[in-house]
């Protein structure tokens, strides 16, 4: 069973430290009962315990503050470190101190990281911003029954002398083939 001073602690560690804090994996839900427990006390209208009652709504309200306190600096941390194990590596100690979803969080965080990172390279090295497909305009010669283009979507029909913009892939295959002529692109 947590207790307040439980929740204080564990955002003062983290408040005055550096590097991500151990804390238990079950701080969580740990947390979870003691708020649910502290609301159902907080919400009781009894008389006799006006002073218990605002104690508990008092120590409810601080206990969510260093809560969201400690959550807040634990995100800040984790994000400091995707920055630094991105350009260095990670400390494996510190990767202990995460707790189960900090982890899924560093990791998709790391593989965006990463993949921009490819994406500058090839920026630096002449590839286009944003892999555009360009399209070409065409005019159909003969009629073309509807298709599917390389990404799955149905295209057309398509009737003798209609024009269409059609992705360069598509029209220059379609080009090829005979059955429209290239106007723009």
């Amino acid at each position: 069973m947590i207790t307040y001073n439980d929740i204080y602690e564990a955002a003062r560690n983290e408040r005055y430290s550096e590097s991500l804090q151990p804390i238990l994996k079950s701080f969580i839900s740990d947390v979870a009962v003691y708020l649910k427990d502290k609301k159902e006390v907080a919400s009781k209208e009894d008389d006799i315990f006006v002073d218990v009652i605002v104690k508990n709504k008092k120590q409810l309200e601080n206990a969510i503050t260093l809560f969201k306190e400690l959550m807040l600096r634990r995100k800040k941390k984790l994000l400091e470190l995707v920055l630094v194990a991105s350009e260095t590596g990670i400390s494996k100690q510190d990767f202990q101190n995460m707790l189960h979803f900090e982890k899924e969080l560093f990791e998709s965080l790391m593989k965006k990281v990463d993949d921009s990172d490819k994406k500058l390279n090839q920026l630096l090295n002449g590839a286009e911003e944003g892999n555009e497909k360009k399209n070409g305009l065409v005019s159909f010669l003969e009629d073309v029954e509807e298709f599917v283009d390389l990404t799955g979507t149905s295209i057309g029909p398509f009737e003798k002398g209609q024009m269409a913009n059609l992705p360069s892939e598509i029209s220059s295959i379609l080009v090829a083939d005979g059955r429209c002529e290239l106007i723009e692109g």
